[in-house]
């Protein structure tokens, strides 16, 4: 992956291929995968838009955007657009009421592109204090996080799988809705059942699948996953660059 981007001369120009549909990286537009999974007829009858916070956006015009069905905030480390706020998610200051949290977060191929293993960890612990508190209405996916992947970090990693990641999120308090693979991505979607706030997570870096031709991407958490203390950004994502993708390396 981080080849591909480095050919197409750095994040900016991959972020601008992204957008005009060039980039099979990226898959085209991702949020098409989410909007088929949710039940759309029911996310009507609920009398009022969901919230989604869209991390790592590059446009404003993807399908959830455009559906009617949400309020959306668009958030990047770089801006490309008006409607997207520049700014580090790892930052973002905390909801200071349950009307301000969200009912979906999407974080599509965003995780691969942080430079360190526990960032990531923390990233998907954070969102915990994002999300609504639980379903609006039985049998809504909601609160739930939208999670996508190159495919060769569940696959092709020496410290990382599908398993692993169930392990990760399940201790965070998700539960697996949704999954699918295609040639170049995993596609997941998360349910929020009830977030761990006070457990003592201890997932570390460990193989799980020898080989020369594996690559390194992981995620890992060793710390106590309190709510406030996995909001403050310790370590940033900082400097989204084309070395950012090598944890993905296929």
């Amino acid at each position: 992956m981080s080849a591909e981007i480095a050919a197409l001369g750095g994040l900016e120009q991959y972020q601008q291929a992204s957008l005009q549909g060039q980039s099979l990286e990226r898959g085209g537009d991702t949020s098409k995968i989410l909007l088929e999974w949710l039940p759309i007829s029911e996310l009507r009858s609920l009398g009022r838009r969901l919230r989604m916070l869209e991390i790592g956006a590059l446009s404003t015009r993807n399908a959830c955007s455009t559906s009617g069905l949400f309020d959306m905030v668009h958030i990047d480390l770089k801006s490309r657009e008006p409607g997207i706020l520049q700014q580090d998610f790892m930052e973002r200051p905390l909801p200071g009421a349950e009307a301000e949290k969200f009912d979906i977060i999407s974080l599509s191929l965003v995780l691969n592109f942080v430079p360190e293993a526990a960032t990531r960890g923390l990233m998907l612990a954070r969102s915990l204090s994002f999300l609504r508190g639980g379903a609006e209405k039985p049998g809504l996916p909601t609160p739930s996080l939208f999670m996508v992947l190159p495919r060769s970090c569940v696959t092709n990693s020496r410290y990382f799988s599908e398993t692993r990641l169930q392990e990760l999120m399940g201790a965070l308090g998700y539960e697996l809705v949704k999954a699918q693979q295609s040639h170049k991505l995993a596609y997941s979607l998360w349910q929020l059942r009830g977030a761990q706030a006070q457990a003592d997570i201890r997932f570390t870096k460990q193989e799980v699948n020898p080989g020369r031709k594996r690559n390194n991407f992981v995620v890992t958490l060793s710390h106590p996953v309190n709510q406030r203390q996995a909001c403050i950004g310790e370590s940033r994502m900082a400097g989204q660059d084309v070395s950012d993708a090598q944890a993905a390396k296929t």
